[in-house]
């Protein structure tokens, strides 16, 4: 480890003192990094006392939510770093291409670092990171919140007791949703690879990760396929408007902006549901039902998704052969009704299919399927996702700051970047038609 942050009591052996809870500054009050806020403080272990967000709103709005001090209110991060606020750690949660000089920057410092996925957007930013960690001695966990849910938890238990002998072959969906990748990926923030990375890198490092968990090898030679398929001009239906709120094919089109965030008429004639009413309110924070409109009439979330500037692919397969001899088979797609992901485990002497909130393990001997429930993870704070992952992450690095016990904190910088080598490499097959050694985009051997 690195200095320790100005103000970060110790005790003889160099721990924490307990007795008052992790003190925690975030930067970026968007979607995520409010989300980890929140769940931070719900832990009852953290407080947040310092916050840096450019956007006024949102700024505003998380740091009255939690109280914090003016004091430790700022509009950009180098401002709340300057200012040497005592802390205990920090949360990096800024646009995916604006990571590595906050992570210097909180390094430096000697802040223990919990960063937002994806590490960098190309292997020479990740390396940097490393190198800085490396240097600085930075304790770095990323937020690879699949690690952290119930049903992986459960799913490596019943790995660990043999259930289906040693794993094969593994077959993975990520099923985006039709309604989710058109928010994000042809109308929000990950529409484009130059303002923010490839689709695979943005949504999917979760799932290239999670793999290798699960697996428990490392990922060596990959092949990919994928393009921008359907959200383009020849796509439209016939008289679409370039927006929404005046087009006369929107009625008959399941990607209209008015049916995704309920706006004058939710689906199916209700209320929207909880994850369509988050993403309404990225488009509107805190608005009204006419401000949401005047938001969708003007702004990026009402363009119509054949006639956007969107180039990311909204289609992927990509194929892993890991050091092991396993291999595995990954979907991700936009054009599935959103929901968990689902996965197959073909093993020498089992079978395990995850789908429906269960994990069923058919005994190749016995003829026997054994179902076990997944604990159900209900979202107690606004913003949390990911079925438990995102509450899973954030109680686990707490509890290590506040105790000093890192066990539980199983997603740290350097397994981060054997999932980003095999993105990469994937992304390099896809585009060259081509089986490509991950090795050649990773830091360590």
């Amino acid at each position: 480890m690195g200095a320790l942050p100005p103000g970060f009591p110790t005790n003889d052996d160099g721990e924490r003192r307990h007795g008052r809870p992790v003190r925690l500054l975030i930067a970026g009050a968007g979607a995520r990094g409010a989300a980890y806020a929140r769940l931070a403080v719900a832990t009852g272990l953290a407080t947040v006392v310092g916050l840096a967000e450019p956007r006024a709103e949102l700024r505003g709005r998380l740091a009255n939510e939690l109280g914090i001090p003016d004091g430790g209110v700022f509009d950009n991060w180098q401002a709340m770093l300057q200012s040497r606020l005592p802390a205990d750690g920090i949360i990096i949660a800024t646009p995916d291409r604006e990571h590595a000089a906050p992570f210097a920057a909180a390094a430096a410092h000697g802040y223990p670092i919990l960063l937002e996925k994806p590490v960098a957007v190309n292997p020479s930013g990740c390396a940097d990171l490393d190198r800085l960690s490396r240097e600085t001695g930075t304790r770095a966990t990323v937020c690879h919140v699949l690690r952290y849910t119930p049903l992986t938890v459960l799913l490596k238990q019943i790995l660990a007791g043999g259930a289906v002998g040693r794993i094969i072959s593994v077959q993975h969906l990520e099923p985006v949703g039709f309604w989710h990748f058109a928010h994000s990926y042809v109308r929000g923030n990950w529409r484009r690879e130059e303002n923010s990375s490839p689709f695979l890198l943005a949504k999917c490092t979760h799932d290239v990760d999670w793999l290798s968990f699960i697996i428990g090898s490392r990922p060596v030679r990959v092949s990919s396929f994928g393009r921008l398929a359907h959200f383009r001009p020849e796509g439209a239906p016939e008289g679409a408007g370039r927006r929404c709120t005046d087009c006369p094919a929107e009625p008959r089109c399941p990607y209209s902006a008015l049916k995704i965030y309920g706006a004058g008429r939710p689906p199916n004639g209700g209320r929207p549901d909880p994850a369509r009413a988050y993403f309404a309110d990225v488009v509107d924070p805190g608005g009204t039902p006419e401000s949401l409109l005047h938001a969708l009439a003007t702004g990026p979330y009402g363009r119509c998704v054949y006639f956007s500037d969107n180039d990311v692919v909204d289609h992927q397969v990509v194929n892993i052969e890991y050091e092991d001899g396993t291999t595995a088979a990954f979907t991700a797609t936009a054009f599935t009704a959103a929901g968990p992901r689902r996965t197959r485990i073909f093993g020498s002497h089992g079978e395990i299919t995850i789908e429906a909130g269960a994990i069923s393990v058919y005994d190749f001997l016995t003829g026997t399927t054994a179902v076990h429930p997944v604990p159900a993870a209900i979202a107690q704070v606004r913003g949390e996702k990911h079925e438990g992952g995102d509450r899973g992450l954030i109680a686990a690095w707490v509890a290590a700051l506040a105790g000093g016990d890192w066990s539980g904190v199983v997603s740290g910088l350097d397994e981060s970047l054997v999932s980003h080598a095999a993105v990469f490499a994937a992304e390099e097959a896809r585009r060259n038609s081509a089986v490509v050694d991950v090795g050649r985009f990773s830091l360590s051997q």
